[in-house]
Parts: C-alpha cells; structure tokens; sequence
C-alpha cells in the first residue's frame, strides 16, 4: 500500500497548516473548509479505516477523543464545536484515520444555519 496523502503530510513530504502535534497525531486545517475553522484531527499510526483499530485497543479511542479535545481548547472552539468521523473505504476521501473538527461560528449563528454548513459537506464534501 502506498502512503496516504496524510501520512506524507505527517512525513513533510507535502506542505499543510500545522495546528497541533504529539507523539501520536497532528492536526491540520482542512483544505476544503466546511466551518469557518475546520481542522483534521489525524493519528500518525497509518490506519486505513477505524474498523481496522482493534475494538479492544481503548487506549487508541480515548487518546483519539482527548486529543479532539485538546486541539479545540488549544484553537479556540471548545465552547461550541462538531466532530464527524468517516469510516470506511467508500465514504473516506483519504484512507486514513481523521476526524474533523468544526466550529467556529459567531455566537449569534443559528443551529439551522451551522447544520445547514455541516450537512452541506457531509452530502457533497
């Protein structure tokens, strides 16, 4: 298998807007933004899919949550913030492991309006 397109952004190999980074993950602002701050939340272990993470591997989950966490303390969103998290080989863009953080919409923005957003990109993303 060749390498994604996250894991040479993770290698330097190709240039990204750094967030965040640890030992385990970087984050990353996503290219093609559905909110207005949209970050990529990504585990540096090469995974393909969540499915392909042992169920039993909870240290991996919980550090994948915190890190989502910590990441929206550290830019700002953690008041008011979505996640989304793809799973599988037909509804992943890129075969690698990566939840997107969204947020970042005024304090007067309408639910209706940020799910209208969200959705958007969840049906044509």
């Amino acid at each position: 298998m060749s390498d994604s397109l996250f894991t040479k952004i993770i290698n330097r190999e190709l240039p990204s807007t750094i967030r965040y980074e640890d030992d385990d993950f970087i984050a990353i602002n996503d290219i093609h933004p559905a909110a207005p701050v949209h970050v990529l939340v990504i585990p540096k272990h090469p995974y393909e899919t969540l499915e392909q993470v042992n169920l039993q591997d909870t240290e991996f989950h919980t550090k994948l949550l915190q890190t989502v966490r910590r990441v929206a303390k550290e830019i700002g969103i953690a008041d008011n913030y979505k996640i989304l998290l793809n799973v599988g080989k037909q509804v992943q863009q890129v075969h690698h492991v990566h939840v997107h953080l969204m947020g970042g919409w005024s304090k007067t923005a309408k639910t209706a309006t940020i799910d209208q957003e969200t959705n958007d990109f969840i049906h044509h993303g």
